[in-house]
């Protein structure tokens, strides 16, 4: 075993376990509170092999060996205690509380090289949860009806959230492992397949994030650190995400990594981020316009959008933001109605155009 350097990585990039071009992989987990942290190894037929982790003064965790392979299954521990899915775990094979996998994105044989996107204005959507839209229950059975939704008139689909969660079945909303595809829908490979196979004929592929809070089962986030939750104000199912506290930034550069790792790792052509209104932030810059700014400006030559479910009125979410890079849905206000119309109607025009057309037979 042979401890190496940490590989320069894009800044979105860096928690989770990374391979690297020279076959290596790097580690990096944010503990603050911990005082060792180790990579525990798990091989068949072996027993779990502990490898400390060198810890940085704000409370990251580094680390990086050559003799681990893409699959290798891992857990940290911190302080000793019992072994922990990586918070950025790429793919939970055994379930949300086994061991995570390495992944490399970069294995998959892309073919959507010339792909640039859909406009906003161009777009209309068809949300599908990917447990119930086809038989299979799958990734792949998505693929299977891709046509079927062109020939509609559809030039996007709407992933309802796929971040795994105990158990098989899940409406989306109570995923744990937020960088981790569903295992029960196919691996990660899975769902790039799916969005190849959608950009090829044409759609766009968005998907739903939940960045309010996390189900009750799997939830290991705050063993890592409790500066990811609050009880200054609370949320809907309990203590509220804290973008806003004195650990704030670490906490908001988890979940926007999150964000960017779907757009780059998965080609996906925009969020949707659920129930914003629930995370609160006073700051000089919104966690929000944080979010959709670092998406945008991580990507280039193609459309990728940021739609937020929002019930407030509160321009300094957007401010800064292209008019069209965040898309706030405001039920029961009409006057967030009314300044929103300039970005709804050209997509509400292009739907009834559509239908139009399917309706004349065209």
């Amino acid at each position: 075993m042979r401890r190496l350097p940490a590989a320069t990585v894009a800044p979105w990039r860096s928690l989770g376990a990374i391979p690297r071009a020279d076959g290596a992989v790097d580690f990096c987990v944010w503990a603050p509170a911990a005082r060792r942290v180790d990579v525990v190894v798990e091989r068949p037929g072996r027993s779990p092999e502990a490898r400390p982790l060198i810890g940085e003064p704000d409370g990251l965790f580094r680390g990086c060996w050559a003799d681990l392979e893409v699959g290798a299954h891992y857990r940290y521990a911190l302080d000793g205690t019992a072994p922990l899915p990586d918070p950025a775990s790429r793919f939970q094979p055994l379930g949300v509380h086994g061991p995570s996998a390495v992944v490399d994105p970069g294995a998959f044989a892309w073919s959507d090289q010339a792909w640039t996107g859909v406009s906003l204005q161009a777009l209309t959507i068809y949300e599908l949860h990917v447990g119930t839209f086809s038989a299979a229950g799958t990734f792949a059975g998505v693929i299977d009806h891709l046509a079927d939704l062109c020939r509609l008139g559809v030039t996007a689909i709407e992933l309802m959230p796929v971040a795994d969660f105990p158990g098989q079945h899940n409406w989306g909303y109570d995923g744990v492992a937020l960088f981790a595809p569903a295992r029960c829908y196919g691996s990660p490979d899975d769902l790039r397949a799916l969005v190849d196979a959608a950009h090829g004929l044409g759609l766009a592929v968005l998907l739903d994030v939940v960045y309010n809070h996390l189900g009750p089962d799997g939830a290991y986030l705050s063993r890592y650190s409790s500066g990811y939750f609050t009880d200054r104000h609370q949320s809907p199912w309990g203590a509220g995400v804290d973008v806003e506290g004195s650990s704030s930034a670490r906490v908001r550069e988890f979940f926007i990594q999150n964000a960017v790792h779907w757009v780059h790792e998965y080609h996906i052509d925009g969020l949707r981020l659920d129930a914003t209104h629930t995370i609160r932030d006073s700051g000089p810059r919104h966690f929000l316009a944080e979010l959709a700014g670092t998406v945008r400006g991580s990507v280039t030559g193609r459309h990728v959008h940021v739609i937020a479910e929002d019930d407030r009125n509160l321009s300094r979410i957007v401010t800064g933001i292209r008019k069209r890079t965040l898309i706030v849905n405001l039920p029961g206000s009409p006057k967030g109605a009314v300044e929103n119309l300039q970005v709804i109607l050209p997509v509400l025009e292009h739907a009834v155009r559509l239908l139009q057309d399917l309706d004349s037979g065209h």
